[in-house]
């Protein structure tokens, strides 16, 4: 069954609420059984010779879906968050809504594909639409004329990492100014005692009491100029969250958040879009586990990653998604795993629209509903830059 299917963003304020019910922590005390180890020194500056995408002769799918987003999914005010028009009027985020999510993922595109007049347009429409005193809103509606007065912590860091990428790319002194101006910012309202929150509304001047755990980029957090003490103890305290919400050898996923006031974990249900980008974070930094690579190396080949889990690694659902398979390429690509790249490229696409006379053509969704959504068509995206 295909459905777009995804959770870990602020594109659905819904998040707080599917947050709210705490599932069992992996020992009672909300600590998992495994050593943590110390976060690998991360080289901003390294690049790939060439992309494992470019090398599998993926450009041209890759044109035809950044046409397709370029062209049937973008508005004065950037990505629509789905290309079927809405009245802009539900809890979530729905049709010609516009998303930080969405163009930090585009920015994060156009830097990694040198589309430097590209870049600098988003970046421009970035700051118009979503500015706020404390950081950038999580979405506007066009139709409501409204931006929210919520930042969502993984967007904000995917647009200041956008922007250092931005820099070493283009050897853009501005553009690192610009990021560590953000940066700045971001650990002012978004971190607390050396801890990461989800959010901070600009309106009641609060933050919430949790992360979610596919909100940590420890690659970009190593960047925030911030005092060496300070950022060292940021970095620390959330690898060693990530780390610890490992659940099992046996179901190498992870938690969904971490309850400060609590000190323990929390999951509903496991959502693997989650679990894949936390899998992503920890291979960015050098320290995920075999265990998840291994499994996540074998249910892609046989092309049966669902949408959710119980803690037990039993299907809740038989949900796919292009996201999901977006997800383990650019792990594949991080680890340098051509083998898990050109599988999870394989299952990606099984979702892409073929038919030259749909107006989908090129990107990935629902012909017959007339439905494409941005996450899906922007991680795929990322991930044939990869």
């Amino acid at each position: 069954m295909l459905k777009n299917f995804w959770i870990c963003g602020m594109g659905t304020m819904l998040l707080f609420n599917a947050l709210a019910a705490c599932g069992s922590p992996p020992n009672g005390n909300g600590q998992a059984e495994h050593p943590v180890q110390q976060a690998k020194p991360a080289d901003p500056n390294a690049k790939r010779e060439s992309s494992f995408g470019d090398r599998l002769n993926l450009r041209q799918h890759r044109e035809d879906t950044e046409r397709f987003v370029m062209n049937r999914m973008y508005g004065p005010y950037g990505v629509y968050t789905n290309y079927a028009d809405s009245g802009e009027s539900d809890t979530a985020a729905t049709g010609h809504e516009v998303l930080s999510e969405s163009s930090s993922l585009l920015m994060r595109y156009d830097a990694l594909t040198n589309r430097k007049d590209a870049f600098q347009a988003e970046w421009e429409r970035a700051k118009q639409v979503f500015e706020l005193p404390s950081g950038f809103s999580y979405r506007y509606s066009p139709k409501q004329d409204k931006k929210y007065s919520v930042n969502a912590a993984v967007d904000d860091l995917r647009i200041i990492r956008a922007l250092y990428e931005a820099g070493d790319r283009f050897h853009s002194a501005e553009y690192d100014g610009w990021a560590d101006d953000y940066g700045k910012r971001f650990y002012a309202f978004n971190v607390k005692d050396d801890k990461l929150y989800d959010f901070y509304d600009d309106a009641y001047k609060v933050t919430n009491d949790f992360v979610t755990l596919c909100y940590i980029d420890l690659v970009t957090l190593k960047r925030l100029p911030v005092p060496a003490k300070q950022q060292s103890a940021l970095v620390q305290n959330m690898a060693a969250i990530l780390q610890n919400g490992y659940l099992s050898d046996a179901f190498p996923f992870y938690e969904t958040s971490y309850d400060y006031s609590t000190d323990t974990y929390r999951s509903e249900g496991i959502n693997t879009v989650e679990s894949a980008l936390t899998i992503l974070a920890l291979s960015e930094a050098g320290l995920e586990r075999p265990e998840s690579i291994v499994y996540l190396k074998e249910h892609v080949k046989n092309g049966t990653l669902y949408g959710q889990y119980d803690r037990n690694g039993v299907p809740r659902n038989d949900i796919q998604s292009t996201a999901i398979y977006a997800i383990t390429a650019m792990i594949g690509s991080v680890l340098a795993d051509e083998e898990l790249y050109e599988d999870s490229i394989r299952q990606m696409e099984k979702y892409r629209v073929t038919d030259k006379a749909s107006p989908l053509y090129g990107g990935f969704g629902d012909p017959a509903a007339k439905q494409a959504f941005s996450f899906d068509n922007l991680m795929a995206l990322l991930a044939y830059a990869h």
